[in-house]
């Protein structure tokens, strides 16, 4: 199978501080693949890495037959990375249908051609269409959360990078994230990445990778995640 997303040898610094070093790792479309690690060991670098918010030194990323390295990020987004950072980034002075508006910008001609927002994304996250007209800001984190993702799909990517995304959340949101999450991957086909410390979560990706000083150090089926893995790399 062609990897959707490769990542070889990726290298990259805040100044002259050497955050990740050596990353390899793939993504195939209609997979969820799982990032673990203790806070600090460079998830949430390789994410903006990815996206193009920080420039990698050394490596390539490889996304559906293009290379992204010299990429500006509004370009990636445009080749099909949707990226759902922590902490959300919703505008708090934007209502929620302006929010949602923002993520077709990542569409050919955005918003000047594309101004239906995709009603999926409505049966994803029903509260969305009841909250049209309320300021980003006046949501609760999970509701935030559910429209931080749904903003990120109606730019139609093929890969969905999400960092934390239950992170802070009540349960009962928890469970409406992970359940949209696996919809999202049975309807659409993309490939998801996803940075989680939430082990039920973790579990229902397809693969993980480990990240331990800013290098992979353990990956496999996350049938296999063992409890020392889950000990060494996941628990606080």
């Amino acid at each position: 199978m062609t990897a959707l997303l490769e990542i070889c040898g990726l290298n990259t610094y805040y100044g002259e501080s050497h955050i990740l070093r050596d990353v390899d790792l793939t993504v195939n479309a209609g997979e969820m693949v799982c990032l673990i690690g203790r806070n600090g060991v460079g998830k949430t670098t390789l994410l903006k890495s990815l996206i193009g918010l920080l420039r990698a030194r050394q490596g390539s990323i490889g996304f559906n037959g293009a290379v992204l390295d010299r990429q500006a990020p509004h370009q990636r987004a445009r080749a099909g990375l949707g990226y759902v950072p922590q902490g959300r980034e919703i505008i708090p002075q934007l209502t929620v249908e302006e929010n949602l508006m923002l993520g077709m910008e990542a569409l050919p001609g955005g918003l000047a051609r594309h101004r239906r927002i995709d009603p999926f994304v409505y049966e994803l996250f029903p509260i969305l269409r009841e909250f049209l007209p309320r300021k980003g800001g006046d949501l609760s984190g999970g509701q935030q959360q559910q429209l931080a993702i749904a903003r990120a799909l109606l730019g139609q990517p093929k890969l969905l990078l999400l960092d934390e995304p239950t992170e802070g959340i009540q349960p009962n949101i928890v469970q409406d994230i992970e359940s949209a999450v696996r919809r999202i991957i049975a309807e659409t086909g993309i490939g998801v990445l996803l940075v989680e410390q939430h082990l039920h979560f973790v579990r229902q990706a397809d693969r993980y990778y480990a990240m331990q000083r800013g290098g992979i150090v353990a990956s496999g089926p996350t049938a296999e995640l063992s409890q020392d893995v889950v000990n060494r790399f996941l628990s606080v």
